[in-house]
């Protein structure tokens, strides 16, 4: 037997940016969402194209990256079911900063930047449940711009492992659930360094690989590492 598939208004309430509306605002903006399918590898925007709305990832994984001129991919981050994509661009009013590319199968509802204006004026709780979750899209994004620019490569490793380990809040086993390359862009290094670091690490005893999960063996390390010190990597 098939699972019966969701409707579009019980998926709006399951998502945490809406978990608080009302019924009556819930289903305005389901009057207004437009329902799109994405293939793997499908791009959905591109930097510099006209920000015309937003999306809300139901189901898959996208990939916001920028291109050097060189045509080297850097990966600024990847975002998963029930999280916004391109919002900020939509509100601003200004073209899209990166470009965004399916990982996979994607479903997304779109949300045309004018109509959902409009609603917002009717129903000002969407807004203010939008604020608290690109808050703390912004307090990520400063995490990793430090990360990025005042972190070596194993102080970049060890914060992302410990950013997916608060996130899931399971236990000591984290899941890497991108490819070994595509980690390396989003940590800005290559494939090589990352796989020694992480067979340090191993030796070091402050964690275990196994395929795609990683067993976080010494957390207070790891964040000695994060706050620069070297601990023999």
């Amino acid at each position: 037997m098939n699972e019966k598939k969701p409707d579009r208004l019980t998926l709006l309430k399951n998502t945490p940016l809406f978990l608080k509306l009302p019924e009556s605002a819930l289903r305005m903006l389901d009057g207004i969402l437009i329902e799109r399918s994405f293939l793997k590898g499908e791009n959905i925007f591109t930097e510099g194209s006209e920000s015309d709305g937003f999306y809300i990832i139901i189901k898959g994984r996208v990939k916001v990256f920028k291109l050097s001129a060189e045509g080297k991919e850097q990966i600024l981050h990847i975002v998963g079911a029930k999280e916004l994509l391109g919002a900020v661009s939509a509100f601003a009013g200004t073209p899209y900063p990166a470009h965004a590319d399916a990982m996979e199968k994607t479903t997304a509802f779109f949300l045309p930047g004018k109509d959902f204006l409009v609603l917002i004026q009717k129903e000002p709780s969407v807004v203010m449940n939008m604020m608290a979750n690109l808050s703390m899209r912004l307090q990520h994004f400063t995490r990793m711009i430090e990360d990025l620019s005042l972190k070596e490569v194993p102080g970049r490793l060890a914060a992302y492992l410990l950013y997916l380990h608060e996130r899931t809040g399971r236990g000591d086993v984290v899941e890497i659930d991108i490819s070994k390359g595509q980690l390396a862009s989003l940590l800005g290094t290559i494939p090589e360094t990352l796989s020694r670091i992480l067979r340090k690490m191993s030796e070091k005893g402050l964690l275990k690989v196994s395929g795609r999960k990683v067993r976080l063996l010494n957390r207070k390390v790891l964040h000695d590492i994060v706050n620069g010190e070297k601990a023999g990597l």
